[in-house]
């Protein structure tokens, strides 16, 4: 009786069940905190404490990336392999422990201390090595090396977090940019994997009528490897003109697959359409990207169609989807309010990246309104799903 007791209070509260739980909620929790506090710094001349080598941009850039953006990733990954390989990942007070240490990274800037800085690297340095090895045992002890190649990213980022941190104490020149762009660009490589693995099976499933996309493996490996050339001579060797040409490249590429995607049902169905405007971004990144090395555009303006319109549209989209399969809910009959969240962010990132093209004098009102479109996006999320990730499976199972 006594352990009937405990495994029905084991089911009723599921926060320590899988990685996504603890990780979608903290990560989208420290995204609303995070942009309410870069507000902050923008409008009120804040900085972080003295003792912290790097600027408040450099800290609201590492942060949206290392910070949220990989806490959505681990969530993810730490849930998929599960159901890659059948094999159990981290759960109970290991993945507690993980996200423990995830949290004390987020809350070293804000500790004025000499060493806080230091504190800070230890903590992300353990979570990366942490989050590598839980998700690449798994895959080792089943044998499935093809996901080896999700894994290989998820180092990478943790190298470019290393690098961030190395040139933030002055270890390796020009550190800080390199990791933050490494950053970047790795995440946008597991976007474009990820979605070429799972984004026409959802549309295929999802909008109710047969359909057949089209992928294509000249496709598949021409984007590949124009990306890899597009992060040496853009973030490493620094040719310009060359980056400004495999932009180019890429971003007719990817409007390709975009288009072999497409089919009208996806309108239907937010977790849809959300999921597939953020991929349109990432053409639109790569077509902005190549239009700044020949017109006087702004560079970060492609730097936020990745950043905002891409990866902020793609993670919220799959935090949704996810959230609701693995607690035993309807994807196909999600909340209502997913409609006006994702019409927030969209609007959001166009915003942030197209009206500074036309109207640029309002440059500082597009940044502000952006900001808050975000915050009022990720905060329904947050009050919609807080529940769903800290309860149990509505079907009383485990997960």
């Amino acid at each position: 009786m006594k352990m009937q007791i405990e495994e029905t209070r084991n089911y009723r509260i599921g926060f320590h069940h899988l990685g996504f739980r603890p990780f979608f909620l903290l990560g989208s929790i420290f995204s609303v905190v995070a942009i309410v506090m870069w507000f902050w710094m923008l409008n009120n001349a804040g900085r972080l404490p003295g003792t912290f080598p790097v600027s408040s941009i450099q800290w609201h850039a590492h942060e949206m990336l290392f910070g949220y953006t990989l806490a959505v990733i681990g969530g993810f990954l730490l849930t998929a392999v599960r159901n890659w390989t059948g094999v159990q990942t981290i759960s109970g007070l290991p993945l507690m422990l993980l996200a423990l240490v995830w949290l004390v990274a987020r809350c070293m800037p804000f500790i004025s201390h000499p060493q806080a800085m230091l504190w800070m690297a230890y903590a992300d340095v353990i979570f990366n090595l942490a989050l590598c090895t839980a998700i690449v045992l798994p895959i080792v002890k089943v044998r499935q090396w093809k996901h080896l190649a999700v894994w290989s990213k998820v180092v990478l980022l943790g190298l470019g977090n290393c690098a961030f941190y190395l040139g933030a104490v002055g270890e390796l020149a020009d550190g800080v940019r390199i990791g933050l762009y490494t950053g970047l660009y790795i995440i946008l490589s597991l976007i474009m994997l990820m979605a070429r693995r799972v984004l026409p099976f959802f549309i295929e499933k999802g909008v109710g009528y047969p359909v057949s996309l089209a992928n294509y493996r000249w496709l598949d490996i021409s984007s590949l490897v124009f990306m890899l050339v597009f992060i040496v001579v853009e973030v490493f060797v620094v040719l310009p003109a060359w980056a400004t040409l495999a932009a180019a490249v890429l971003a007719v590429l990817h409007a390709a697959r975009l288009a072999g995607w497409y089919t009208y049902g996806i309108w239907r169905r937010p977790l849809l359409w959300s999921l597939y405007l953020g991929y349109a971004w990432l053409v639109a990144g790569f077509c902005l990207r190549a239009l700044s090395g020949v017109m006087d555009i702004n560079p970060m303006l492609a730097v936020h169609a990745f950043a905002y319109g891409t990866i902020g549209m793609v993670t919220l989209g799959m935090m949704a989807r996810i959230s609701l399969g693995h607690t035993g809910r309807d994807v196909f009959n999600p909340p209502a309010i997913l409609w006006p969240v994702f019409v927030l962010l969209f609007m959001g990132s166009l915003v942030r990246v197209l009206l500074p093209i036309f109207f640029p004098q309002y440059y500082a009102f597009w940044i502000s309104s952006s900001q808050w479109l975000w915050i009022l996006a990720f905060t329904g999320f947050v009050v919609t799903y807080a529940p769903m990730l800290v309860k149990g499976r509505v079907d009383g199972s485990y997960g």
